[in-house]
Order: C-alpha cells, then structure tokens, then sequence
C-alpha cells in the first residue's frame, strides 16, 4: 500500500512539474502581451529587412561547374583539330583539381572542350587553374592557331539577352569596330556574364583577286605569294644607337594600312603584288545577318555563366546599355530584343498573385466558419507573420527566393493557420463554459500544447524528406522542403504566443 501511494505521489508531481513547464511558457505572454507583440513585430521587421537582401531568380541553384575551351584553327580539316588541338587540350586539363567529366567536339576550323566540375568547385578557382593548364602547353598548338578562349558557361547554352545595334551614319563595317572595340567589351564586364557573341558583324579585310596566268607567267605560285604576304609587315625591335650625347631606340617596322601598300609588297625579281593581283578593302563574307525594324545592324547575345542569375545579369546588362548610349556616335542606337529576364519576372509574378489569393480565400474560409470577426482576426494575422517570417529562415541558410520557395509558402497559406485555429478554438470553449478570459488563454493553450507541437513536427517529418532527393531534381526540392519546414515551425511558435 505505502508503495502505491509513494508511486502516484512521484506521477502526480512528474505531471504537475511538466503541467507547470507549460503553464509559464503560456502565461508569460497571457502576462506580458507587450513581450509577444514585440516578438513577433521583430519577426515581421526581420522578415521585411530579409526580403531586401534575398537573391531573386527563377529556379533554385542547379547549375553544374562548367567551363568551355574554344579554340579556332582556320582551315584545318576536324581530324587535324582533334590531333593537333584538342588531344593537346584535353591533356593539359585532364589534371586540374575537382574535374568531374570531360567532353570535346571537333569540327571544320573549330575545337571545343568542356569540362565539368564537382559541385562543391569554385568556378573562378577553376577557370584560372584552367588557363594555367593552357598556358604550359601554349607552345605545342600549331603557331597560326588562335588562342583558346575560356567560356565560364556550357558552349551549348543560348544567350538569356539579344541585342540590336544600328545605325544610320556609320557603315556596317564601321558599326562592327564600334561593337566590338567598346560595346561587346563593357557588356562581357558585367558580373555574372560568361561571353558575347556577336552576329552580322563585318569586318574590313583587304582582298586579294590573283591572276593566275599572270602569276605562272612569271614563274610564281600561291605559296609564294601566301609567304611573301605573311612576312611583309612586321614591326621588331632592331637595337639601339649611343653616343656621349643621346640615346636612340631603332625599330624596323613595315606596315601594310592601304591597298596600295600591299600592291607594292615584291613576290620576286622586280616582281610585285600588284602585278599578278589586284587589292581591295572591303567588308568580310559574314556568315549571319541581322536587321532590326528593317534596318542592318550588328546583333549581340549575351551567355550567362554558370551558377549566375539571370536577373542580376539582367539589371546589369540594362544599366550598362543605358551608359553605353550616352557615348555612341550620333544616329547610333541600342535596343534590348529579347530578355528571358521579363518571362521570369512574370513567372514570379504569376506565383506572388497566386499567393494573395490563396490568403485572401484562407481567411474566408475561417470567418465563414467561425462566424466572428475578431476570432477570423487572430489567424488572419499570425498567417502573414509566419509566411514574413520564413523569409529570416530562407535569408540566413542562403536560399533564394524562386518559384520552387514561392510555391512553398502558397501551399504553407492553409497549413500555417491550422495550429492558430486549434488554439483559438479550444479558449473560445474554456471562454464559452464561464472562464475568465486570462484563465481560458491560459488553460485553453496549456491543454493543446503538445498537440500544436505534434502537428507541427509531422508536417515537418512529412517535408524535409523532400530535401534530401539525390542528384539534380533534390537540388530543386531543397529549398522547397525546408521552406515549407520553416513555415510550419513558425505558424507553432506565433500560435502559442500571439493567439494566448
């Protein structure tokens, strides 16, 4: 008998210490209702500052470590390009830290090498260890081919932003050194951008037309005439002169700026250029043309790199155009085409008027239910504050704000109410069966404590799993998961402090 009583004794005190646990977390805000609203009013500020320095951008951050090598080899067949360019290429990255994959492509004229990099891999690191692995094989490419040219993006990927530059006083070939002397170089500075490529550009090149039965008349052939070319201006240092009294440097330099300097370039005894062939300055055989509301112009398109967002790049490209414009030639003019910017805008767009309805409908809802204005007014703000509140959460992990998180917190609408509502319902019983209003806040949330906290927890259990998906889609429900897991820990904590 002493035994059973010593035993309910020790239940009765565990279950009045646990009882007293909740009794002073619920009545110190039923107590200080200043402390509460002073809590969840920094929640909200904290919310709002947060949503001021959150990334904005389309999806979640997916993107591979990619970086692409092109190297352009004029007239080598694509068996020369991959013997001579890309083996030598490929060789020398093979070796740089965190690769993952390599692929390469060899065409007519061009080599292509991408390299793909672990997650974890910083991309500038990665390029730069990447042009210190092409600068030691430098010497083994062949001497007239280009220098290859690092693309901190997929060469496959397709420009977010188009423009247009024309003009009405400068000729095409003048407009094509205009782009891409200044236009094309201050758009590539901007953060996050990886090339600009250009389109319907032409440049000026001398032309050469041979008379071949002038040129074997004198016993010449095109080799002959290629090397006498490719020797004939050149601008070396040829020492220097000192005497008591000064000091010159020499130069000899041999430039070739007009036709006619070419036609005087000599192929042989008393034979020259202008002999066997005639020259003319003249725009290139471009390959693309663009007309923009009708009018030729040289086009631009801008690769975003890998891991960058689009609408920063978006910002950055506008801002740059807008100084870019006040320093063109008269008659000169930039216009934006196309901007994959603006679809993701109206996307969110989309996703944000979608939310205002969702919160418009749960409040409805509510006060079709519960028939009272001020009951409907207590979920109606704690929602907003657990919704503005998640907005902390996803601000100090590094989330973005995106479709994916957007969607999240629509959905997260209707679930960050349920634990307001089973508070407020159970002091709206205690109030109706003649408590006190404190006593009923008290006692009402005391005895639905635990329940709120269950709720909350297997709505949690329920979404992070989400988070934790392999490969690239568990890159996209990261933020999703956890968002949703974010808001639902809120909704508990404004349910037990600003509905008591």
């Amino acid at each position: 008998m002493s035994s059973s009583h010593s035993g309910n004794a020790n239940n009765n005190g565990s279950s009045g210490q646990s009882s007293g646990k909740q009794n002073s977390f619920t009545a110190l805000f039923v107590r200080r209702p200043v402390l509460a609203a002073v809590l969840n009013t920094l929640l909200v500020v904290a919310g709002l500052a947060a949503l001021a320095g959150v990334e904005v951008r389309e999806l979640p951050d997916v993107d591979q470590p990619v970086i692409t090598i092109r190297t352009t080899y004029d007239g080598a067949s694509a068996q020369t390009m991959d013997q001579e360019v890309t083996d030598i290429i490929e060789g020398a990255v093979a070796r740089v830290a965190g690769l993952k994959a390599v692929s390469s492509e060899s065409q007519f004229g061009q080599s292509r090498v991408t390299l793909e990099f672990n997650d974890t891999a910083d991309l500038a690191v990665a390029a730069n260890d990447v042009r210190d692995a092409l600068g030691r094989v430098t010497g083994q490419l062949p001497d007239d081919v280009d220098e290859p040219r690092i693309i901190k993006a997929d060469s496959d990927s397709q420009p977010i932003m188009r423009l247009a530059v024309t003009s009405n006083s400068l000729s095409m070939e003048d407009l094509t050194l205009l782009v891409d002397n200044e236009v094309s170089d201050r758009l590539a500075s901007v953060d996050g951008v990886a090339d600009v490529e250009l389109y319907g550009d032409q440049e000026k090149v001398f032309r050469v037309d041979v008379n071949q039965t002038a040129l074997a008349s004198r016993g010449l052939t095109i080799a002959d005439l290629s090397e006498a070319l490719s020797t004939a201006a050149l601008d070396v240092p040829a020492g220097s002169l000192e005497s008591s009294t000064q000091d010159i440097v020499v130069r000899a330099t041999a430039s070739l700026t007009k036709p006619e300097d070419f036609e005087n370039v000599m192929l042989g005894n008393n034979v020259r250029l202008r002999d066997v062939a005639t020259v003319m300055l003249g725009p290139d055989d471009g390959t693309t043309a663009l007309r923009s509301n009708g009018v030729p112009g040289v086009g631009l398109g801008v690769l975003r790199q890998a891991q960058s967002n689009t609408l920063s790049i978006s910002e950055g490209v506008r801002a740059a155009v807008a100084d870019l414009q006040k320093t063109l030639p008269e008659g000169t003019r930039i216009a934006i085409t196309s901007d994959d910017a603006v679809f993701i805008e109206g996307a969110l767009h989309e996703v944000e008027i979608a939310l205002a309805l969702s919160g418009t409908i749960v409040i409805a809802v509510i006060y079709l239910f519960l028939r009272d204005w001020k009951a409907t007014l207590i979920p109606a703000l704690t929602m907003p504050e657990a919704l503005i509140g998640t907005l902390v959460a996803i601000y100090a992990v590094g989330f973005s704000i995106n479709i994916l998180t957007l969607l999240a917190i629509v959905l997260a609408t209707g679930l960050v109410v349920d634990d307001a509502i089973v508070v407020l319902e159970n002091i709206v019983r205690r109030r109706s069966e003649g408590m006190g209003p404190r006593a009923a806040a008290v006692i009402g949330t005391q005895e639905v404590f635990f329940a709120v906290l269950a709720t909350t927890a297997t709505l949690a259990a329920v979404f992070i799993p989400l988070s934790f998906l392999p490969g690239q889609m568990g890159g996209l429900f990261r933020e999703f998961g956890f968002v949703l897991a974010f808001a639902v820990a809120l909704s508990s904590v404004t349910a037990l402090t600003l509905c008591p």
